[in-house]
């Protein structure tokens, strides 16, 4: 207080630094929450999501949802051609279109011919693969129907060979399928070759029927009689059956020069009955010349 009465205010200013500074830390700390929240909320949504929703969120934030039109200098813009109305101008697309050769519209190419018939022989071969197949288990199933002769499905041997469906009647020591040194087959031979010509008479296909004989069988010359007696007898047996001889391609006596075990000749499985059902090439379309 002065001397003459007069009272003095004195004001002492603080620092205004703490006003600038004081509240920024709230901000900072306002986006570290904002951005854990954010981070959470993703971690919750792509679990929650599945694997079809990712993949949908995925292609719409891939660059090919922008555009897939390429202009005539490559961009993202789907320039035109001047004069030619929803055309692409340049780019690959259509210089390829351009380049390439275009197919006549006649189908009488030799070039389509060829894969025509090519197409026409592989659908042949597999529909007659497939009748094949059904004629086998036809055989086994009316074979196991057959008491007396069920027990002859060890004996029979059939698979499919480029030549056809191949139905091989094995002997077996103690039970051959003809009378030993002759032509006349067992009476459960009839009766099996019956069954196998009820079966291959539902087919068209032509058969080729083949006998054979082991070394053993007497002299040469007799193998190659027995052999083809034994054929014969069984193609009576299948046309009395009702297929028809017109179906008869062959009938031949191979006496034992294809045997069934090359590294025993006089083993009893050589001396069989070779019944092929033979493939047949697939009919010529109407127009086409040989």
């Amino acid at each position: 207080m002065a001397s003459d009465g007069q009272i003095i205010v004195k004001r002492i200013k603080k620092g205004s630094h703490g006003g600038h500074h004081g509240g920024a830390w709230k901000v900072a700390y306002a986006d570290f929450v904002t951005a854990m929240m954010a981070f959470f909320l993703l971690m919750w949504l792509i679990n929650t999501t599945t694997p079809e929703q990712k993949r949908g969120i995925a292609d719409y934030f891939a660059a090919q949802s922008i555009s897939q039109t390429s202009s005539g200098s490559g961009g993202l813009l789907g320039g035109k051609v001047i004069a030619q109305a929803s055309a692409r101008a340049g780019g690959a697309v259509s210089v390829f279109a351009k380049n390439a050769p275009t197919s006549p519209a006649d189908p009488s190419r030799p070039k389509d011919k060829a894969q025509g018939d090519d197409h026409a022989q592989q659908a042949a071969m597999s529909s007659q693969n497939g009748d094949f197949s059904q004629a086998s288990e036809s055989i086994r199933q009316a074979m196991q129907d057959m008491p007396d002769i069920a027990d002859l499905s060890r004996q029979v041997i059939m698979d499919q060979t480029p030549e056809g469906l191949r139905i091989q009647l094995v002997d077996q020591d103690g039970r051959p399928m003809f009378q030993p040194g002759g032509s006349e087959p067992m009476p459960y031979t009839k009766k099996l070759l019956a069954v196998i010509a009820k079966v291959i008479d539902r087919l068209p296909n032509r058969i080729s029927i083949a006998g054979h004989t082991a070394g053993q069988d007497g002299a040469s010359a007799a193998n190659w009689q027995i052999s083809s007696a034994r054929a014969d007898a069984a193609r009576a047996i299948i046309t009395d059956n009702g297929v028809g001889s017109d179906r008869i391609y062959e009938v031949a006596g191979k006496a034992g020069s294809e045997p069934l075990l090359p590294e025993d000749p006089n083993a009893s499985a050589n001396r069989r009955l070779s019944i092929v059902l033979m493939r047949e090439a697939p009919p010529v379309p109407p127009g086409n010349k040989l």
